[in-house]
């Protein structure tokens, strides 16, 4: 069998160069003095990163056969509140790191105060890219797109998971307190992804009940593989520090299951997730993939 992450790299360099396009005319530097905050916005959203989420959307748009420029507005729209959450994450009263996707965090290479106003426009961005009547026609979906992205990056998704990492020093958490931990604050915009996919297709309740579980165990066992990597990994490959929760005193599923146990629940998990996959045909092929490649990648 081939390996995920060569079955994937077309797919996944196809979305990077497509994001990347599109971020570069999204954000072209004025000739005023907002100039260093969009030069911020561009260091930190155009090249390096997966593309995870992206490819996710456009995975699940392609099931419903969405138009390919809508499909990767919602992407786009995606990876603006992703990039977002990681600069305030790598900020020094976060997580404090130096080095984000193989080069200077954005507080780094320029300063806290425009690291957070980057972040604070790429969260804006997101949802001026989703109330866009080029995004859906219909202003129901185009609502339903905002509402749930709203939810799944606010305190019941997201940033109620980052909190829950934040005091994870000082706090003792057992499995189910990690997994709960990283449904909100890994899986929540993983199954926004999904979710876009069926809002902007229309899809059936049940078909909208498969993708939300394939969506919950992908988003475990893609946590999973991080947790293996700052284990595992060389910074070189994976674009950040390594080693820093166990430096930390934080519980996490390595940690607290060991590796060998900890792989074996990963790859368990993304069994489950292909599996919720069958009421679909070949259409879903790259959903199971990046299944796949979520627990093979090393970066």
């Amino acid at each position: 069998m081939v390996p995920a992450s060569l079955s994937l790299k077309p797919a996944l360099d196809a979305i990077g160069k497509a994001v990347d396009q599109r971020f570069d005319r999204l954000l072209a530097v004025p000739d005023d003095n907002r100039a260093r905050l969009y030069e911020a916005m561009r260091h930190a959203v155009i090249g390096g990163g997966k593309r995870m989420r992206p490819l996710l959307v456009v995975a699940a748009c392609d099931l419903f056969h969405v138009d390919r420029e809508r499909a990767l507005r919602v992407a786009l729209a995606i990876e603006c509140i992703h990039v977002y959450s990681l600069i305030h994450d790598d900020l020094p009263c976060m997580d404090d790191d130096d080095m984000r996707r193989g080069k200077p965090t954005v507080h780094i290479a320029f300063d806290e105060a425009t690291a957070v106003l980057a972040g604070d426009c790429l969260h804006d961005i997101a949802f001026e890219i989703l109330a866009d009547p080029a995004t859906h026609e219909d202003p129901f979906a185009r609502l339903e797109l905002i509402t749930e992205l709203a939810i799944q990056s606010g305190p019941a998704g997201m940033a109620g998971g980052q909190m829950m990492d934040l005091v994870a020093g000082d706090v003792t958490y057992d499995i189910a307190g990690i997994t709960r931990l990283q449904q909100l604050k890994t899986g929540a915009l993983i199954q926004w992804c999904l979710e876009a996919g069926a809002i902007m297709g229309r899809a059936s309740d049940a078909q909208r009940k498969s993708l939300r579980a394939y969506a919950r165990d992908l988003g475990l066992a893609f946590q999973i593989a991080d947790d293996l990597l700052d284990v595992e990994g060389e910074s070189a490959k994976t674009g950040k520090a390594v080693q820093k929760d166990a430096a930390a005193g934080k519980a996490t599923f390595v940690s607290l299951l060991g590796v060998e146990r900890a792989r074996t629940q990963a790859h368990a998990l993304i069994d489950q997730a292909i599996g919720h996959l069958a009421g679909f045909g070949p259409e879903a092929d790259l959903l199971r993939a990046i299944a796949r490649f979520a627990v093979e990648r090393d970066r």
